[in-house]
């Protein structure tokens, strides 16, 4: 049975009246919002609810599936342990979505973890459907760090699994907006994030899910957004379909963002395949680019194309500028793909007899030993945008003072560690947030006795 009704929920406690001890009456209407969800599904009187939820176990690479009999949690993080609930879990349901998973390479299912706690992203859509309608069970949903395309995929996999075994299941994707839509809210303000709720809110109204691939990372993170993931299952689950949408209610009054609203399948629209609309404009997009491409871009890419297609290393070509073949540097190529890093690896300092054969190596290292992302398949390759960091001679300083973020690397070195951040990085704005980021990167507290050189690069995209 295919899953015909899908919702948009946030998640904030303070919406629970034991929580909430009257100062849920500012969230007027988003409390309207749910009390019309959970009458809409009470109507439907499904089998399974199925809710993806941001504060679920998350893992990098793996979109986890909560598996056990049953969940169980209450809200005695929010001084209110006696509001409690445990929801028996679909086990079939389950085994199916990762079965599918699995035969489609999307790396999702159950990691073991037995009958762990419910968190709030769950239990606060729960306690207001509850309240009307509770003959149901549930499939719980975490997010990842891999990317939207994947978590559309894994959408597409739960609405087929819902098909084969007939369930009649709606779907939840909870997920509040922006954390920081006012300077007095628990996490302050950024221009970002009044900004992205307005986009949330017309995505919601248009069901035009293709927008939800459009948002940059950086945005994403200067917005502190929560359930972005959550929605882009939401929309794989109606992939190729015809929905109603209706935004029930938009607002902030804590200063973090709060949705509600739903989206009913009324009829088949193969035109509303959104992962493969974004794919085919990044490929578009791509092409583009590298008709800009300089020798040294594309000498990177070549090497991992070769590398990744026949398993073996592209000799170095004859035509290359003197500048690649009669220098030695250390040299750093970043592999991005969809906006997102998809892999970075480089030298600090020059390990081949050129900077071309630097290139040639550290390309394919980036695509398949990065140990932050798995090997790059071949179908990704024309997706792939390559940005190739020839690193100038490291000079030591005393001070954060003598950094420029946009003008300077900056190497870190305490003993036998050692970490590099590359300089004009997105979303790296003060010489502190480099310093802090490469100390992380290299496993160096600040107590430790340490070194600071800064570096400038050629840079070549």
């Amino acid at each position: 049975m295919t899953i015909k009704n899908t919702f948009i929920l946030a998640h904030p406690p303070i919406i629970v009246p034991e929580v909430g001890k009257g100062e849920e009456r500012k969230a007027r209407k988003t409390i309207e919002g749910f009390e019309k969800v959970a009458k809409i599904i009470a109507s439907i009187k499904p089998e399974t609810i199925i809710l993806s939820s941001p504060h679920a176990t998350p893992y990098a690479d793996y979109i986890n599936i909560s598996s056990g009999e049953f969940g169980e949690g209450s809200f005695w993080n929010f001084r209110v342990p006696e509001v409690k609930m445990k929801i028996p879990y679909d086990n079939e349901l389950v085994k199916k979505i990762s079965e599918l998973a699995e035969e489609k390479n999307i790396p999702a299912g159950t990691l073991g973890e037995q009958d762990d706690e419910l968190d709030h992203g769950v239990l606060v859509p729960l306690y207001y459907i509850n309240k009307y309608y509770k003959d149901y069970k549930l499939v719980r949903i975490g997010l990842s760090g891999l990317s939207l395309t994947k978590h559309y995929e894994f959408g597409k996999i739960v609405q087929k699994a819902s098909e084969e075994l007939s369930r009649k299941s709606v779907y939840i994707a909870s997920g509040d907006l922006s954390h920081k839509l006012l300077p007095e809210g628990p996490y302050g303000f950024a221009p970002e994030g009044p900004v992205y709720d307005k986009k949330i809110g017309e995505i919601i109204e248009t069901a035009d899910f293709s927008k939800l691939f459009e948002f940059s990372p950086d945005f994403i993170e200067k917005a502190a957004d929560c359930g972005l993931r959550s929605f882009v299952i939401m929309a794989g689950v109606l992939d190729s379909k015809e929905v109603k949408s209706q935004l029930f209610s938009l607002e902030g009054p804590y200063g973090v963002g709060y949705a509600t609203g739903q989206f009913e399948v009324i009829g088949e629209n193969n035109n509303r395949k959104f992962d493969k609309i974004y794919e085919e404009k990044e490929i578009d997009r791509v092409k583009d680019l590298r008709k800009d491409s300089d020798p040294w871009v594309e000498l990177a890419r070549k090497s991992l194309e070769t590398y990744i297609r026949t398993n073996e290393k592209l000799k170095l070509p004859t035509n290359l500028p003197e500048e690649m073949t009669n220098t030695k540097a250390g040299v750093f190529v970043t592999i991005y793909k969809h906006g997102q890093l998809r892999g970075c690896i480089g030298t600090i300092e020059p390990v081949k007899d050129s900077v071309a054969e630097e290139i040639l190596e550290n390309a394919i290292s980036s695509g398949t030993r990065d140990p932050r992302f798995p090997r790059v398949e071949e179908s990704e390759l024309n997706e792939l945008v390559y940005s190739v960091d020839v690193l100038g001679e490291a000079e030591p300083i005393s001070s954060l003072d003598e950094l420029d973020t946009s003008k300077y690397g900056l190497i870190v070195t305490s003993g036998v560690k050692r970490g590099l951040l590359l300089p004009n990085i997105e979303g790296v704005d003060t010489p502190e947030e480099q310093l802090k980021i490469v100390r992380r990167k290299a496993g160096i507290y600040p107590h430790d006795k340490q070194t600071l050189e800064r570096f400038k690069v050629v840079r070549h995209k």
